[in-house]
């Protein structure tokens, strides 16, 4: 398990470098005057001569590059004060070799152009938006799916099963931010006096006179326009897993010792059943972290994706990429633990493969 798990992570690490590469050379050239972004209106030469610089601008791409790579490394090389350099990236550690300065840091992801915040500090507080948005989405798609699932394939054929199935592949085929529409301008918009829901908002809020509130509410419609898909395919996976498991020599044995039907659900079949169905949630887990976008700008909602289209529109760059390399970083680690979870579930798999 240890040498899979290190393979595993040595193959993540090749793949968010790769994207880090990418990322940076994309946007580099697709922006290739960024310091008028940062600028906004002051627009004489000595303030962009000193955005240039504070951002490393007034380098060619092949130094701008090996310094964005050194502000994200943990392990970081610099020269100039240590003071300065503490305020800056603020690490675990420093040590002095030389001139050189050696610091034990998070990764750095730069400041915004906008506000001149932190970025992966702007991040992490976004994040919890989306943290929470997917985790209620993918436990109310996992426990409704799952229960219609086993209905759906203990009455195979029935036209409660024909009921189900006609729902779930509804929802596949619907979009997301489709779903989110309909449901932000029927339940929060036409019903609105009846449910008490509004088209949009988020889960906090800010009183200017009593300070920051909590708005639970906001969360229902989303959490919900962003689990139908998944709800729907882990209706039909966990129907076609119990229809296959049903049909195992063991599961006969069980009927012909005379075991009640409930026994032989909650004991035998479901634990085998319930094995892709478990794979398939930690991966759409991952997938609704990185894939909330359009269903937080609909609703706006304060989440990662709000904040990456918020900077894309303001062309505020350090965010920008900073998202997307968050987002690639949350599904490596997904991707990971999605194949400890199935080696754990599944002993027939190997690890090898």
């Amino acid at each position: 398990m240890i040498l899979f798990l290190l393979r595993r992570i040595g193959a993540g690490i090749v793949i968010l470098f790769s994207i880090v590469t990418l990322v940076f050379f994309l946007f580099s050239f697709s922006f290739p005057n960024p310091e008028s972004m940062a600028v906004g209106q002051r627009t004489d030469q000595a303030t962009q001569e000193s955005i240039k610089k504070e951002f490393g601008l007034d380098q060619s791409k092949g130094k701008q590059y090996l310094f964005f790579l050194n502000d994200l490394s943990p392990l970081s090389f610099h020269n100039g004060e240590r003071t300065e350099l503490e305020e800056k990236y603020d690490p675990l550690s420093t040590i002095k070799v030389g001139s050189i300065h050696i610091l034990l840091k998070g990764p750095f992801l730069r400041r915004s152009f906008q506000s001149r915040e932190r970025t992966d500090t702007i991040i992490v507080d976004a994040f919890k938006g989306t943290f929470i948005l997917a985790l209620v989405s993918i436990l109310l798609a996992a426990l409704i799916g799952i229960t219609l699932g086993v209905i759906s394939g203990l009455k195979a054929n029935s036209w409660l099963d024909q009921g189900i199935i006609f729902v779930s592949t509804l929802g596949i085929s619907v979009p997301s931010f489709f779903s989110a529409i309909i449901l932000a301008w029927l339940f929060g918009f036409v019903l609105h006096d009846i449910t008490g829901l509004n088209m949009s908002g988020s889960w906090k809020d800010l009183d200017p006179f009593t300070g920051p509130y909590y708005e639970w509410k906001n969360l229902i419609l989303p959490a919900i326009a962003l689990g139908v898909r998944p709800l729907s395919i882990f209706i039909l996976l966990t129907r076609s897993s119990i229809l296959d498991t049903l049909n195992k020599d063991y599961i006969k044995t069980a009927v012909s010792k005379g075991l009640r039907p409930s026994v032989i659900l909650r004991k035998h079949a479901l634990p085998n059943a319930l094995n892709p169905v478990v794979t398939a949630i930690s991966g759409w887990f991952a997938s609704l972290l990185a894939g909330a976008f359009f269903v937080e700008y609909i609703f706006n909602w304060r989440g990662l994706g709000r904040i990456t289209i918020e900077a894309l529109e303001m062309s505020d760059l350090p965010v920008v990429m900073g998202s997307i390399l968050f987002i690639a970083l949350i599904f490596i680690c997904m991707n990971i633990l999605v194949d400890i979870i199935y080696v754990k579930l599944d002993p027939r798999v190997k690890l090898e493969s």
